[in-house]
């Protein structure tokens, strides 16, 4: 069963989104890349972010006819962890429930308990994930064996750089 690891990069008016499909969570290297270039994005408005970032995961699923197992997004599922919906609880709900989302987040987003970080590798930076349509728990078992040494597990390393390569 695939998985896929999404990231949005914007650039003014424009964004660009990349996948990475992939089978097992600690797969190196990916099955296959992807991206899509969308015009005219929403404005960043300040606690709204899924309004800007959710349409464009959906096109990248849509363009390439997509239907993962679950997806690993760049940010957060629930903003308090278990019930403030964020980017990936949106996104779940968008999916119908029916693909699990464990978000990935770089940053602490005020008001989500230590329970939620994870420390890869010898960073003592933690990132924090969360989830829904799966536990927490298996959550954050599988970003913490995702390869790579680092803190960054590669896969989301290279779907952050595919997003950002894009020609604008």
């Amino acid at each position: 069963m695939m998985k896929l690891a999404v990231d949005v990069h914007y650039k003014g008016d424009r964004a660009t989104v990349g996948g990475i499909l992939f089978e097992n969570w600690s797969d190196r290297d990916p099955t296959q890349e992807l991206t899509c270039a969308i015009d005219s994005i929403e404005d960043y408005e300040p606690g709204q972010f899924y309004k800007r970032e959710l349409p464009c995961i959906l096109k990248l699923l849509e363009v390439h006819q997509l239907k993962p197992a679950c997806i690993a997004i760049d940010g957060f599922v629930y903003l308090d962890g278990f019930s403030k919906p964020g980017l990936g609880k949106y996104l779940y709900d968008a999916l119908c429930g029916e693909v699990p989302i464990v978000g990935v987040a770089k940053t602490l987003f005020r008001g989500i308990s230590p329970d939620y970080a994870v420390c890869r590798g010898d960073s003592e930076k933690p990132l924090f994930v969360t989830a829904i349509g799966l536990p927490i728990s298996e959550a954050k078992e599988v970003i913490r064996t995702m390869h790579g040494s680092y803190r960054i597990p590669s896969l989301l390393k290279r779907v952050d750089r595919i997003c950002r390569d894009i020609p604008s």
